[in-house]
């Protein structure tokens, strides 16, 4: 490392003696000498860089469709903290293309979806399940599954809430 810095900084001081056109010639020809007599190492091959991870999922290329839901939000009422709350979104490919869901995520790790990983063909019915686990939660909640998919908008998203109670301990 201290090679190359004192490369450059010779470098630079040449380039400023020549680019002047001025001062002693044996200073440029001294550093001119100095660059021919010292190049520089050759640097190792940097590794391949991989492209930065996408804040949100690619939707699949290709033309898009449209996915029709009869409810986009579920309301499971009251539960007990711990209890697991589970329930299927059904939609529908109502446009003229298959449709292919690439990616769909919880807006945390209690919501967790399982959706259809093979192309819906126009016309067809399925379902996304999502499971919510209410341990540690009290109160209102409202959880978001985001499904990106050859839809425009690429994202469509699903709400699981409900209320949540705490867990009566024995003795208080």
């Amino acid at each position: 490392m201290k090679l190359r810095i004192a490369f450059f900084s010779l470098l630079v001081a040449s380039l400023f003696v020549v680019a002047c056109g001025g001062g002693d010639t044996s200073v440029r020809d001294a550093a001119r000498q100095a660059v021919e007599a010292n190049p520089a190492p050759a640097a190792p091959a940097a590794p391949m860089a991989t492209p930065a991870a996408p804040a949100t999922p690619a939707a699949p290329a290709g033309p898009t469709t449209v996915m029709a839901f009869p409810a986009a939000e579920f309301d499971f009422g009251t539960v007990t903290s711990g209890e697991k709350v589970e329930h299927a979104y059904k939609f529908t490919n109502t446009g003229t293309e298959p449709l292919i869901i690439s990616d769909a995520k919880g807006s945390c790790g209690c919501t967790v979806p399982e959706w259809p990983k093979e192309p819906i063909a126009p016309g067809e019915t399925s379902e996304i399940m999502v499971r919510f686990d209410s341990s540690n939660k009290s109160g209102n909640q409202s959880k978001r599954v985001t499904l990106t998919a050859n839809t425009e908008p690429a994202q469509t998203f699903l709400t699981i809430k409900g209320q949540v109670n705490k867990v009566e301990e024995p003795g208080k």
